[in-house]
């Protein structure tokens, strides 16, 4: 697997997200994976707010949850049913914004996907549309799929044998937000100006339609499910 990050210019509040991505890249080609940072989705569609004072930051925060509690660092989030750090809400490399994320990044990342797809005539596309995340008992944060399209986001192995012939009946792998980890990896959280990636021969399972609550389990089956059962969510 190959992922290259693709260097950009300052994508502007509220500028055509489409043209912007067709003059940034490079021509795709079948079977690749667009990668597109969920700030610049947002952006586009005007999800941002010019007022960055604490209070109007904490009201976004819980207007854009599910449920939210404030911890020593940042507000510990549940948005779009998976935790987060404020709703996804930034202030990093947003020109003293506050940038939310995107209003529906399936609904983004299909419309790339179908973009792409009819202008090269292409059968076989991916895009992922990520943000960054911080995983419990565990410094630094890493990447995640907010949104896909055009592939399976998650691997089943329940059923088949292992190395020994014993049945797996719990292993999936989490394949769309692997592949964001290593994009965003590429990509950079800094100065980098790299808001896009083409990930090259992954080992994925191309489709035509994706479901978005494929990654999805209910808090029940969840393995931390005793610290969550306390929390309510609205």
């Amino acid at each position: 697997m190959k992922i290259t990050p693709i260097k950009t210019r300052i994508f502007q509040p509220k500028e055509k997200l489409l043209p912007f991505l067709k003059k940034s890249l490079p021509r795709l080609r079948e079977r690749e994976i667009l990668v597109v940072t969920s700030k610049i989705v947002a952006l586009a569609e005007g999800r941002f707010l010019n007022q960055t004072d604490k209070k109007t930051k904490e009201r976004l925060i819980k207007s854009e949850s599910s449920w939210a509690t404030p911890t020593k660092h940042v507000w510990l989030t549940i948005k779009d049913g998976a935790f987060m750090a404020a709703a996804g809400i930034d202030e990093s490399n947003a020109a003293g914004r506050l940038i939310l994320l995107p209003q529906d990044s399936f609904r983004a990342a299909a419309a790339i996907c179908h973009y792409f797809k009819k202008l090269y005539r292409l059968k076989n596309l991916g895009v992922i549309i990520t943000d960054s995340r911080c995983l419990p008992l565990r410094a630094g944060i890493t990447g995640q799929a907010l949104g896909y399209a055009g592939f399976q986001g998650i691997k089943d192995y329940r059923g088949q044998p292992d190395l020994f012939g014993r049945i797996l009946k719990i292993s999936q792998v989490n394949v769309a937000d692997s592949l964001a980890t290593a994009a965003v990896l590429t990509m950079g959280e800094g100065r980098e100006r790299q808001p896009l990636a083409i990930i090259e021969a992954a080992p994925v399972k191309f489709t035509a339609k994706t479901s978005r609550r494929e990654l999805a389990i209910p808090p029940t089956d969840d393995i931390f499910w005793p610290l969550l059962k306390g929390i309510r969510v609205k």
